[in-house]
């Protein structure tokens, strides 16, 4: 490990430790999932999004091996 990584983990078992310290180990473990889940919502979402909507917010499009039609009703959900 380089020195700024070790200064990066210790910063970071420091403030973790601070938070036990004061809010107990509960409320850490509930923000920390609760963190988990609300990134892993995000991700679901863009997951959902066209490669046109990817493109548009700047993000890498999908590569799609599958051969499905340019056209899905809206109604349902494509999974690629």
């Amino acid at each position: 490990m380089t020195s700024s990584q070790l200064l990066v983990a210790e910063s970071l078992t420091a403030t973790v430790d601070e938070l036990y310290q004061k809010f107990g180990a509960w409320r850490t473990a509930r923000a920390l999932l609760f963190v988990i889940w609300r990134q892993r919502q995000t991700r679901m979402r863009v997951a959902e999004l066209s490669d046109y909507q990817l493109r548009d917010i700047g993000l890498p499009e999908r590569q799609s091996t599958s051969r499905l039609p340019y056209f899905t009703p809206p109604h349902l959900r494509r999974f690629d």
